[in-house]
C-alpha cells in the first residue's frame, strides 16, 4: 500500500457533511478510500453521502461535544486508517464576553478533538494519521478574540504533544484562514459575506479568499506523506505573514 495515496484505506471525518470535512471526503474517495462521516444533522450527512457516492460512504449522527458518544461512535465503526476532525461551532468575543462565550472555543473545538483522539486511537492502524483543526487566528489575532485564539494555539500544542504520545500514529494540524464555504455563511445575507470575505482578502498577501477544496488539499498532504507528523500547515494565503 503506498503512502502516498489513500486508496483502499478508510478514512473518518467528524463534520464532514459541508465545508473543508466535505472537501475532504470527496477527494479522499476520488483517490478510492472509503469514508465514515459523523455529524449532528442526519439530512446534511444523508446529502453529503448521495453526492459523494453511497458506496464507499458511511454515515453517522454525531454530537462530538458528548464525550460518551464519541467514545461509542468510535466502538461502533471499527478499524480505520485516517481521522479528520473540522467539526465545530463556536463564537468569538473580546476579554470581557460572558464565561460562555470564553468557553465556546473549548467546549465546542478544543476539548471535542481531544476526546476524539483519545477513544479513536485503539481503532487506528499503525501507519494511519489524525489531522486537527486551528485557525491562523490563533498565530495572528485580530481584536475580539482572545479565548478564540488561545484556543487554536491550545489545539497546535496538542497536535505536537500527541504525535508524541502516538507515535507511530502520525499526527498534525491545520491552520486555515478564512475560506470559502457554505457552512461558515448558512443563512447571512450575501452582502455580509462579501464585506467579511473582502476583508480577509485585503489582509493576506494573495488577495483573496481560499476555497475548501484548497484546504482540503492540505489535508489529504498530510494524511498521504508518512513522514510528517507534529507539523502545522497554514492555508491562509499568507495571512499570518502580513
Amino acid at each position: 500500500m503506498s503512502t502516498l495515496t489513500l486508496q483502499n484505506q478508510r478514512v473518518v471525518i467528524i463534520g464532514g457533511s459541508s465545508g473543508i470535512g466535505l472537501a475532504t471526503a470527496k477527494q479522499a474517495v476520488e483517490q478510492g478510500a472509503s469514508v465514515v462521516l459523523a455529524g449532528r444533522s442526519l439530512d446534511k450527512l444523508e446529502l453529503a453521502k448521495e453526492r459523494l457516492g453511497e458506496d464507499s460512504v458511511e454515515i453517522y449522527t454525531l454530537d462530538n461535544k458528548d464525550e460518551e458518544q464519541l467514545k461509542s461512535f468510535f466502538e461502533q465503526i471499527g478499524p480505520f486508517d485516517h481521522l479528520f476532525t473540522p467539526g465545530a461551532s463556536y463564537v468569538r468575543g473580546p476579554i470581557t464576553s460572558s464565561a460562555e462565550v470564553a468557553r465556546s472555543c473549548f467546549d465546542a473545538k478544543f476539548w471535542p478533538q481531544y476526546n476524539a483522539v483519545k477513544y479513536a486511537a485503539p481503532q487506528m492502524r499503525p501507519n494511519g494519521s489524525v489531522v486537527l483543526m486551528s485557525g491562523a487566528f490563533g498565530q495572528r489575532p485580530l481584536t475580539d478574540g482572545a479565548s478564540y485564539a488561545a484556543c487554536n494555539g491550545a489545539i497546535e500544542s496538542l497536535g505536537k504533544a500527541l504525535a508524541v504520545e502516538l507515535a507511530p500514529i502520525r499526527v498534525n494540524v491545520i491552520s486555515p484562514g478564512t475560506i470559502h464555504t457554505e457552512f461558515n455563511w448558512e443563512g447571512a445575507e450575501q452582502a455580509v459575506r462579501d464585506e467579511s470575505y473582502n476583508a480577509y482578502a485585503k489582509i493576506n498577501l494573495l488577495g483573496r479568499i481560499g476555497t475548501a477544496a484548497e484546504a482540503a488539499h492540505t489535508v489529504v498532504y498530510l494524511m498521504t506523506n508518512g513522514y510528517t507528523t507534529g507539523s502545522t500547515l497554514f492555508p491562509d494565503g499568507g495571512y499570518i505573514l502580513r
